[in-house]
């Protein structure tokens, strides 16, 4: 019985590389494109839900005795109340807690800072991610004639 030849032609092999691999681009570039959606959308969505009963939380009284207490931690290490600490400290000089600033006053700046950074940095690594998942080109080299001895 003579071998069977099962192989493709040259042509329809490389059609066949090219179909795959434009499907598998086609799924990680999807796949990429959700994680990086939620990514870029889940958290400023959760700041701005809780953003109020951030802010309640902080207003309260005991926030604000901590916030004094670490003031004046600082300011006993940094040598302006008696002798200084191994590391001389800065003391803070807001009154209220740094983070109820921040969510009270900066919170749409961040959502922006947010989304411009983390859009760019998405971008240019889905690229490099969807480049990658195309896997090698198929050679597609003349094959030279053999001499004969």
């Amino acid at each position: 019985m003579p071998p069977r030849d099962d192989r493709l032609p040259r042509g329809e092999a490389v059609a066949l590389w090219e179909s795959t691999r434009a499907r598998r681009r086609w799924w990680v570039a999807g796949l990429f494109a959700v994680a990086w959606g939620a990514v870029m959308v889940v958290p400023p969505l959760v700041l701005v839900v809780n953003r109020d009963a951030w802010l309640e939380s902080l207003a309260a009284p005991g926030a604000q005795e901590d916030w004094e207490d670490f003031r004046r931690a600082m300011r006993a290490e940094s040598g302006a109340e008696g002798p200084v600490g191994p590391v001389q400290r800065k003391v803070p000089k807001s009154v209220e807690p740094p983070i109820r600033v921040w969510l009270r006053d900066y919170l749409p700046l961040a959502i922006i800072a947010w989304g411009v950074l983390g859009g760019t940095l998405g971008c240019f690594l889905g690229l490099m991610i969807v480049g990658a998942s195309g896997g090698p080109d198929p050679v597609d080299r003349p094959t030279a004639p053999r001499h004969e001895r």
